[in-house]
């Protein structure tokens, strides 16, 4: 399967049109592989300078930027931003669950493999701007595309 150049993939498109956040959202995502176990393989892009939600994984999360840049910020338990890294084509991250951070493609945007692995079912919680979980996506969203009305 190609990656980067896929007539094929079935995009979801997320944005902020109700304007709740101070951060421009502007990212798709596309189911790749599901397992009964837990495991999902997905892909992200991101717009140019454009945000996905602010989140924490409550899953394993491996990644690999195919394209682009993605600019990391991550956040300690007080809410206080820490790191800032930038991730460039061909960088692979490992994270364990609890993994909260922001997320924005570079100047060119970025395109994202995602492998999550949960046995629970649960993948991560969108969070509000103090932390508070707004909503929690599971496997189940992904599959059924109900993460779109997750995300609204």
């Amino acid at each position: 399967m190609n990656l980067r150049n896929n007539s094929d993939l079935q995009w979801i498109h997320f944005t902020d049109d109700k304007g709740r956040f101070d951060y421009p959202i502007n990212y798709s995502g596309a189911v790749l592989s599901v397992q009964d176990d837990g495991h999902i393989d997905l892909l992200y892009r991101w717009e140019p300078d454009s945000y996905c939600h602010f989140h924490r994984h409550v899953c394993h999360t491996t990644s690999t930027v195919l394209q682009g840049e993605l600019h990391v910020t991550d956040v300690d338990a007080d809410g206080q931003t820490g790191e800032k890294r930038v991730r460039m084509a061909g960088d692979y991250a490992a994270k364990d669950p609890g993994d909260v951070h922001m997320e924005h493609g570079g100047p060119d945007g970025a395109v994202v493999l995602f492998h999550l692995y949960a046995p629970d079912g649960k993948l991560a919680d969108f969070l509000g701007p103090d932390g508070e979980v707004l909503t929690t996506i599971t496997l189940e969203d992904m599959t059924t595309g109900r993460i779109a009305q997750q995300a609204a």
